[in-house]
């Protein structure tokens, strides 16, 4: 037998019996703020779902719209951010798609100063939001106009920042009279003399919120990573109905929350509001259209399947994998 033969014999031999490992693929993944909305990334984290399925996940708290941006410009390959973000730069030409949903309505309260008592006060007030073109931003505007206001006549919309400038902002009065703001800080300005004046929970209104997002691009590119990290969100949320201490961990180190009352009743609003089977909600982006075709012209003939690609989810629905899951 010659060398070389011997050599290749030998290694193959080393090959065949050698345990097999893969290197996780590394993927950025954005998200906007340390608000429950968000939560499901990190209790996929947490979980180490998204290991377990061979991705890497590097976490990026990229405030406001930087996520997004990061994301069209290829420096992340995913972000959680909303369907009213995603749509407005979809509806320009950009490429970003939808591929699961965390929050199909809106949760937010508006809160606003003490001398707001009805909604007609709320004429010539400022209202604040964290930045033009968020989920804020069109968020306050449906509100308003679902309070039979018009949110460019009416009330003076004010940038402020992130949520934490948003509620020492409307505390202090100074700059803005009201803002819509997510349980459980919302309390905070409570707490400090402000009162609720609507409930958008309790309005029952389809609206994309958050979800997770990439671009088409990624997905033709890296179809397996895509699918693969959709299974590890499936996952996380049955971690999350299962095994609320995962969850709580998870809420609790991002958000910064140490009362046990508060960590209890945002693990139980996220429990809430998730779904099983988390499909983007066509009837939510419809809605998002009709506000936007009011700057946008283009919305109004805007089809809500083209901002949504929900074959990974189907592929989990169809081979019966999600129902499985709640069997066990």
């Amino acid at each position: 037998m010659t060398l070389p033969r011997l050599l290749a014999l030998t290694l193959s031999a080393i090959l065949s019996t050698a345990p097999l490992s893969f290197a996780a693929d590394k993927i950025r993944i954005g998200y906007s703020g340390a608000t429950i909305s968000n939560a499901m990334l990190w209790v996929t984290d947490e979980g180490k779902l998204f290991l377990r399925n061979g991705i890497d996940p590097e976490l990026l708290y990229l405030q406001t719209t930087l996520g997004q941006t990061a994301l069209i410009a290829g420096e992340i390959e995913m972000c959680v951010y909303s369907g009213s973000l995603l749509s407005a730069a979809r509806l320009q030409g950009a490429d970003v798609i939808m591929v699961a949903s965390f929050l199909n309505k809106p949760i937010y309260r508006l809160v606003v100063r003490p001398g707001i008592r009805a909604v007609a006060d709320l004429k010539g007030k400022r209202l604040g939001i964290t930045r033009f073109g968020t989920v804020t931003d069109s968020t306050t505007r449906l509100l308003v106009a679902r309070l039979g206001l018009d949110s460019e006549k009416d009330v003076i919309l004010v940038q402020v920042g992130d949520v934490p400038v948003l509620l020492t902002s409307l505390i202090a009065g100074k700059t803005i009279d009201g803002a819509i703001i997510q349980p459980p800080y919302y309390q905070k300005a409570v707490a400090a003399g402000m009162h609720v004046l609507a409930n958008m929970q309790e309005m029952d209104i389809p609206v994309q919120q958050t979800g997770l997002n990439t671009t088409q691009k990624f997905i033709a590119r890296n179809p397996d990573v895509v699918r693969r990290a959709v299974k590890s969100i499936v996952e996380g949320i049955h971690v999350m109905r299962e095994n609320p201490a995962v969850a709580k961990r998870a809420i609790a180190k991002r958000m910064q929350i140490r009362d046990e009352k508060e960590l209890e009743d945002s693990y139980q609003l996220l429990r809430g509001f998730v779904q099983v089977k988390p499909y983007p909600t066509l009837e939510g982006f419809k809605t998002i259209f009709a506000d936007l075709s009011k700057r946008v012209p283009a919305a109004k003939n805007a089809d809500p399947k083209d901002y949504v690609d929900t074959r990974f989810i189907e592929e989990l629905d169809r081979s019966g994998f999600i129902d499985k899951l709640y069997r066990q």
